[in-house]
């Protein structure tokens, strides 16, 4: 049986070798490393898989989610809401920019921001909504739109883990997630679905003039070299990344239908163990299975972790510490809010390995490995 890892990055690159040294081969003969061709070829090709107008790349997730915000105008003193159950880069952007974060209670079962409660969190100082897609499962964004429609605030998606989902809608249609919202923010972090081989991200919008102010603040506020119209940043997507991801947007699809293989396996596994709780899945949106998170009830979620690597069997837990309670947002107020689902779920949640190059034997192992401590 080949090592486990949480995410085989390598094994997955060299069925793609060919493909991606060529593509890189090509970038370092063109010797144009910044913009160019390249970097505009992948942002159309990814846009129109996105089923997005624009596409606009940077150079990480978390400065899309930073340029985002600066885009739609919110300055200090504003307030957007968000869930506390994510990582620390969706409300960190805001804290950043002197944004106050509102931190509401996530869905018990999907472990996304609850619309029931958004809508009693809503302050006159309230600018916008920020959704995010945890572990690939998609928000409720249909009752969000219709509240941020309502109260005239803008939605901030953050799909940095949910890139290919496809969101039903009661009428039946279907978008991706990340082309709902006013701006979609994705991540290219090499473990990510999508994965670069370095650091990289995009935003999405269909508006003509939102999307010029997103590429003017990613690029020192300029729309015409050496003149600076607003207060931006430096914020690009390398060509060596685009050519890269380029081409794994075209096995994306394939990566995701392993994803969902491998979780289905997982799902059979553990669907009559009373204190394992799978991943929900929802007819409105197909999971794409960042993550492979489970709940466990009545069991030492720690000690099962320990066991696990002690076993050889890497696992993660998403997240220890939800961010109402770092010390990072003491200043913001974070530890008077009181959110016992988020903090219920940071005690029982345990990720396991999900990749596209997961096989049953490395499968059947985890599995064994997790029945075994769980069953003790």
């Amino acid at each position: 049986m080949r090592p486990l890892q949480m995410v085989d990055t390598k094994t997955q690159y060299h069925k793609i070798k060919t493909e991606v040294d060529a593509a890189v081969l090509a970038v370092l003969e063109s010797s144009a490393f910044i913009g160019g061709k390249v970097v505009s070829t992948f942002a159309e090709n990814l846009a129109k898989y996105h089923g997005s107008k624009h596409c606009i790349p940077c150079a990480n997730g978390t400065d899309a989610l930073q340029i985002a915000m600066m885009a739609l105008g919110l300055k200090s003193g504003d307030e957007v809401i968000t869930p506390s159950f994510t990582y620390i880069a969706t409300v960190e952007v805001a804290a950043l920019l002197g944004i106050k974060p509102i931190f509401v209670e996530v869905d018990a079962k999907t472990f996304c921001i609850d619309p029931a409660i958004i809508e009693k969190a809503i302050t006159p100082k309230t600018k916008a909504i920020v959704p995010v897609h945890l572990y690939g499962q998609a928000a409720n964004m249909e009752a969000i739109m219709k509240i941020a429609a309502a109260h005239h605030l803008f939605v901030i998606e953050d799909n940095a883990q949910g890139i290919g989902n496809n969101y039903t809608f009661s009428n039946g249609s279907t978008k991706k997630t990340g082309s709902i919202g006013h701006i979609g923010c994705t991540s290219f972090y090499p473990s990510k679905n999508l994965g670069a081989y370095g650091d990289g991200g995009a935003m999405f919008t269909d508006d003509d003039a939102l999307a010029d102010k997103l590429r003017m603040i990613a690029s020192h506020g300029q729309s015409k070299r050496y003149y600076h119209d607003v207060i931006g940043c430096n914020s690009r997507l390398d060509a060596v990344q685009a050519a890269i991801l380029d081409i794994k947007l075209t096995h994306l699809d394939e990566y995701i239908t392993a994803r969902r293989k491998a979780a289905d396996f997982y799902d059979n596994a553990f669907a009559n163990n009373k204190k394992i709780t799978v991943p929900f899945r929802d007819a409105n949106n197909k999971h794409v299975f960042h993550q492979y998170t489970l709940l466990v009830e009545g069991v030492d979620r720690d000690g099962l972790h320990q066991f696990l690597a002690d076993n050889a069997v890497p696992s993660m837990i998403y997240y220890p510490v939800p961010a109402h309670r770092q010390k990072m947002f003491d200043a913001f107020g974070g530890s008077s809010y009181h959110l016992p689902v988020t903090d219920w779920l940071t005690e029982r949640v345990i990720s396991l390995p999900i990749h596209t190059e997961l096989d049953e034997e490395q499968q059947t192992f985890i599995i064994n490995k997790v029945l075994e401590f769980v069953n003790k």
